[in-house]
Order: C-alpha cells, then structure tokens, then sequence
C-alpha cells in the first residue's frame, strides 16, 4: 500500500492553511516535494484532502478488496490561519474518479463519484475490487469540509482466499487533517513579481 496525502490530485482545488504571513511563505511546492513544503509550513489542507492510495497485492493471488471506512477522531472548529491557494485558471482538463467523503456528516462514508475525460465521462465505480502482483489498484480519494477541523483516518477490509483483514490508512501513523476556510484570508501566488497576493474573489475557495 502506498499513500500519497500530498499528491495533488487536482493542483486547481488543493489549498493550504498555515499560521506563516505570506512574505514567511515560499512558492507552491512541485508535487514531488509537497510533503516537504507542508512539513516546513506546518501546513494543514484546507477545505479538502486529496488522496491517493495505490493498492498492490503481494502473490499473484487475488486481494478483494472489499470497503473503505471513514473513522474521525476529532472535530473541532476550523484553524483561524491564512490559506495559500496552489494554483489558479486551471482548465479543464481529467478529473479522475473518485471516493468523496463529506467530513460534516455525523457518519462520513466514501461514496463513488464518477470523473470527466475531455468530453468522455468516467463512471463512479464501487467496491469490491482486485488487486495482485501483477494488477495494481489505485483509488483516489477526495475528503472535505467546509465548517470543521478534522481528524480522520481510513480502513480499507480486504480478503484473500481464508484470509481477511483491516488496513489502516492514515499519515504515516497519526490522522489525516483537514480544516475549512469559510471567512479566512486566501492568497494567490504570482510568479511573475514571486509574491503571494490577496486572492480575487473569481479564485477565492
């Protein structure tokens, strides 16, 4: 299993919220350095996190997977700091199939939701799925919200043959995080004068 929380799915939509003034700021990481980027601005998604979890069996023997759960472990009211906003005038261009989680719901579940391919429309699949050493599954997976802080994790169940078992999907051990921000300052990054500046509402999350 690999988990890539910091993937950038979708750079149009993907905000960060931190306690660092802009000028503290430096520009929008390149996605191979996002987790690095968020580490040093103790940075928290905002609005909603996007997840990528490839899933590849270990023996040319069919893994079914068979759910993915939704656990939050805390909800609090959301970070009163400033969100930096990762790009901007984004086109249209693939927007994958996803999972959706609302993390507002008293009882959050993942729920298939289909994606858009130029004019080809991708249709929402659900569990189960199979996975081997030679068939690899990768399901992204988009969590939101747009009133809270929240701390959440996954659990994917899985079986092979008389075997069965729940994974645990987290950030490398503690929850995933995820905070709104309604109401909070927002910043757009130039790069053409390298500044972050106050985002116009046409791009205001």
């Amino acid at each position: 299993m690999n988990v890539s929380p910091y993937a950038l799915i979708d750079r149009c939509d993907q905000v960060f919220v931190t306690g660092r003034t802009p000028a503290e700021v430096p520009p929008p990481p390149s996605d191979g350095n996002a987790r690095g980027w968020v580490t040093a601005m103790r940075a928290v998604p905002g609005g909603q996190t996007q997840l990528e979890l490839a899933v590849q069996g270990t023996s040319r023997q069919a893994v079914v997977l068979r759910a993915l759960h939704v656990r939050v472990v805390g909800r609090a009211a959301p970070l009163a700091w400033s969100a930096y906003l990762m790009a901007d005038g984004c086109g249209s261009g693939v927007t994958p199939s996803t999972f959706d989680i609302d993390l507002d719901r008293d009882n959050p579940r993942a729920r298939p939701v289909a994606g858009v391919q130029g004019d080809v429309r991708i249709p929402a699949t659900d569990f189960p799925y199979k996975t081997s050493t030679t068939d690899p599954q990768v399901l992204d997976v988009v969590a939101h919200t747009t009133g809270h802080d929240v701390q959440w994790y996954l659990e994917l169940e899985w079986s092979s043959g008389d075997r069965h078992g729940t994974l645990r999907i987290d950030d490398r051990g503690r929850p995933f995080r995820t905070t709104a921000i309604k109401d909070r300052p927002q910043y757009l990054y130039r790069g053409d004068t390298d500044v972050w500046e106050t985002a116009p509402d046409y791009a205001r999350r």
